[in-house]
């Protein structure tokens, strides 16, 4: 495992709820990111740490390799990939995030 691979492995599983994003959640930098923001917190979501790929071109390529995923953002809940925007937006609809998020917090 690459340095970088480790240190995305100890982000992810040192909080319980992690989104890898562009910007940061007060300042989104894409429209998919701010969209992920905005659906953690229709869920409540508590402590949700955030990692801004821009500022770390090593994470920003690392991510998608860690979860064998090609797009930005990523939801991580306990250590476990969830998914990108559009994942999110379809287990939010359907209540499944919730749940998911729920057992993170």
């Amino acid at each position: 495992m690459s340095d970088t691979q480790q240190r995305i492995d100890e982000i992810v599983k040192g909080h319980p709820v992690v989104l890898f994003m562009k910007g940061t959640a007060q300042f989104p930098m894409c429209g998919f990111s701010g969209r992920a923001i905005q659906i953690l917190k229709a869920c409540g979501a508590q402590n949700v740490a955030t990692v801004n790929v821009l500022e770390d071109e090593g994470i920003r390529q690392g991510i998608k390799e860690y979860a064998n995923w090609p797009t930005i953002p990523q939801l991580y809940v306990k250590g476990e990939f969830v998914g990108g925007s559009d994942i999110m937006m379809e287990m939010y609809e359907s209540g499944e995030l919730q749940q998911v998020l729920g057992q993170g917090t």
